[in-house]
């Protein structure tokens, strides 16, 4: 696990991070993707799960913009356990509603090298969902995407660096954010 973090470090990386999207950019971004989800799932009555704990945030402001039925559950996979590099990936919450013979939406913070939600995604199907599509807020540019997962919606597009706000961590802290931020050079 990493070491402590003081609340004065924390304040120093807030106020030294490049904003890279405002909360308006993230509003705009997220009823863009609203709109884009309903008019592929408004006849599909799906059962949509975010990714604990960094789908969280971006679920609970997407979903109210989904004028359509829909259940909703909760995963929690991890690669990660509080580093900021991953390894096997660990079911802290193996999901919550039955898939079995349904479609499956799976909401994440962002994605980087895509690892985590290809497991994710994978085991959906292995649980017997008709189908399974993905949404994820962020998409980091770069050349480490895991080749085998394509992502159904995006809200929007950061540059290769170490980003949090909206649901994704500076170290455990700062997933509150109300922007998209990049640590000081990172």
């Amino acid at each position: 696990m990493t070491e402590a973090l003081t609340l004065e470090q924390l304040n120093t990386v807030m106020a030294e991070a490049d904003c890279l999207k405002t909360a308006a950019q993230v509003d705009d971004a997220l009823q863009t993707m609203a709109a884009a989800i309903e008019a592929r799932l408004a006849d599909s009555m799906p059962v949509v799960y975010a990714i604990m704990n960094g789908g969280l945030v971006m679920a609970g402001r997407l979903l109210s913009q989904l004028n359509f039925p829909l259940e909703q559950g909760y995963l929690h996979a991890t690669r990660y356990r509080g580093e900021t590099t991953g390894t096997d990936l660990q079911w802290q919450a193996p999901p919550s509603i039955p898939m079995e013979g349904r479609t499956v939406l799976i909401l994440d913070d962002i994605f980087d090298e895509g690892n985590t939600l290809a497991e994710v995604v994978k085991a959906c199907h292995q649980q017997g969902a008709k189908e399974v599509l993905t949404a994820v807020l962020v998409n980091k540019l770069h050349d480490r995407k895991n080749t085998e997962l394509q992502i159904d919606f995006v809200g929007m597009d950061v540059e290769d660096r170490y980003v949090f706000g909206c649901g994704m961590d500076y170290r455990g802290y700062w997933r509150n954010a109300n922007g998209i931020y990049a640590v000081k050079g990172l």
